[in-house]
């Protein structure tokens, strides 16, 4: 007879989940078992929070939820940081964890920990499970609430003794197509008479327009406009970064290059702006350029975000509207083009610069050079990060994933694992610093047990490298922010691993191909020179606008 775990799983079996990741405690024993049976797979990592970062990033590539796997307490808050990089981040996801009998408490109050009302501000859902009967609906709509606009995290909590209970009587519920609302033709046509009244339009393409399924509809719209534009740091890949219509990437809040052709624009087209990103222009309450908001939900009016007008809807069908509307009738900014070779000039500058420790330009330009076109890279948290979002140039859509929403560090490594299980036939590497790493590097031993091609580039600069770098900018004294490290070679070598120290500027790209050509998991250890942080970021760019403080 079916068991409360096994209607668990051929729910998930009927959500199409081919993939499980945790670290199963006793309370889960029956859901484990009934995976033994399904199609599904069970991947053990060796922490709960790695385990969510890698089902966050299969929603963020797929738009289908991954899903996760831990027990209670301790387990279950383990998956809380990576709970909230899915909430803020926008990625669907499901979260199962276990718990004690609710009807009967034999050990008393023995590690139980109220995970439903843990989990409460970091999901869009969180549930517990008190019967058998209730499953189906209970999964279905956890699935429903994960991929809907704006998408997230739900929380599902399966005590054991309902996952042991009979359940003979109840079925799976089929999933059903649904369509989102679509903007009003008025409010589309309002939108388009402001773009051609506009004599300098810009579109910036924020962190929602960077769904999987939003490619082929935002791309289209700026080849048929042949408008310009730049991308927030989750916006970045939505639409091909060869293209001569890209102006940058607004990896500061304010004062950088790309800020130039945001100084100068009247009007901004914000497709898929979500201001849970750090600002990527601070609004001005008079004298700005006007705002025009194209997402699936109302604007979050904040000081440095408050549009003028707002099209609410599906951002794929709003954008095609809006483009029948605007082609052939947008006269080009003739001086757009000038403006932007100098900022991709001012970007690429030093990029082949031969010192060492190699500087931050030099590293991404090196990573291109070895990423093909379709190659991801997968970024943890630290200074590289804004060197990445401001001179690595995308030309497929999400081959760069970093965050910068909850942009927690530890994310890295767990998300190049995931990008390199759907994606095995192209290359994937992590960027991470040293810092980031260390949180999650026991899942290098993840990477190896599942046989993956991952290359892992660690730069090394044996501290807390942006702390210690806003210290400095902040005028504090240099404490606190350095540490030791481990022989980052031989460490990658105990997990079966290949491992790989740079010595010199010239050896960073035949490594880096050297590494992808012969499989397997290798890391590779980047001495870097992050001197070249207060020399752009903060010396250069307060010389481009004195007034500006960046950020």
């Amino acid at each position: 007879m079916p068991k409360g775990s096994d209607l668990f799983v051929a729910a998930l079996e009927n959500e199409g989940v081919d993939r499980i990741f945790g670290v199963p405690g006793e309370e889960n024993l029956d859901i484990v078992e009934s995976l033994r049976t399904s199609r599904i797979e069970l991947i053990l990592t060796r922490h709960e929070q790695a385990a969510a970062f890698m089902a966050a990033t299969h929603g963020r590539l797929t738009g289908r939820p991954g899903v996760c796997l831990a027990t209670l307490g301790p387990g279950a808050l383990n998956l809380a940081t990576g709970a909230a990089y899915a909430h803020l981040g926008a990625m669907p996801m499901i979260l199962i964890t276990g718990q004690k009998p609710v009807m009967s408490a034999k050990q008393a109050r023995f590690q139980i920990v109220d995970i439903v009302a843990s989990m409460k501000p970091l999901t869009k859902m969180t549930h517990r499970i008190l019967s058998p009967t209730a499953i189906p609906a209970t999964v279905r709509d956890a699935f429903r609430v994960a991929e809907e606009e704006r998408p997230g995290p739900v929380h599902l909590e399966l005590p054991e003794d309902v996952a042991a209970a009979d359940a003979e009587d109840a079925v799976v519920i089929p999933r059903h197509p649904y369509d989102r609302p679509v903007a009003g033709a008025a409010a589309l046509d309002h939108a388009a008479e402001m773009i051609l009244s506009a004599q300098r339009p810009l579109v910036m393409i924020g962190a929602a327009g960077n769904r999987p399924a939003l490619v082929e509809p935002v791309s289209g719209f700026m080849v048929r406009t042949r408008l310009p534009f730049f991308n927030t740091q989750m916006g970045k890949g939505a639409v091909d970064g060869g293209s001569n219509l890209y102006v940058g990437t607004a990896a500061l809040s304010e004062g950088d290059y790309v800020h130039e052709a945001i100084e100068r624009a009247d009007l901004i087209v914000a497709i898929g702006h979500d201001t849970i990103e750090k600002p990527p222009f601070l609004m001005k309450s008079q004298g700005g350029p006007k705002v025009v908001h194209v997402s699936y939900e109302s604007a979050t009016v904040e000081q440095v975000y408050h549009p003028d007008f707002e099209v609410i809807g599906d951002i794929g069908a709003s954008v095609t509207g809006l483009a029948e509307r605007l082609e052939g009738r947008i006269s080009p900014d003739a001086g757009m083009p000038e403006l932007r070779q100098r900022i991709l000039a001012k970007l690429n500058d030093r990029a082949e610069e031969d010192r060492f420790p190699i500087t931050p330009q030099r590293i991404v330009h090196d990573v291109r050079k070895v990423m093909p076109e379709d190659g991801i890279v997968c970024l943890d948290n630290g200074m590289y990060k804004i060197w990445f979002a401001r001179n690595y140039r995308t030309h497929v859509a999400n081959t760069l994933l970093l965050d910068n929403a909850l942009a927690t560090m530890g994310a890295g490594l767990p998300s190049a694992i995931m990008a390199s299980m759907i994606y095995p036939d192209r290359r994937v590497m992590a960027v991470c610093g040293d810092g980031g790493f260390m949180m999650n590097s026991q899942e290098m031993e993840t990477a190896v047990r599942l046989g993956l091609n991952l290359v892992v580039v660690i730069l090394n600069d044996s501290a807390y490298g942006m702390i210690r770098w806003k210290q400095s900018v902040d005028g504090f004294p240099d404490f606190g922010m350095t540490f030791g490290n481990p022989d980052f070679v031989r460490y990658a070598e105990s997990y079966g691993a290949k491992g790989s120290r740079i010595s010199a500027v010239e050896d960073l790209v035949p490594v880096l191909d050297a590494a992808f050509a012969g499989g397997g998991v290798h890391l590779v250890e980047v001495p870097i020179d992050y001197s070249e942080n207060t020399r752009v970021l903060v010396d250069e760019l307060r010389n481009r606008t004195p007034d500006v403080e960046c950020s």
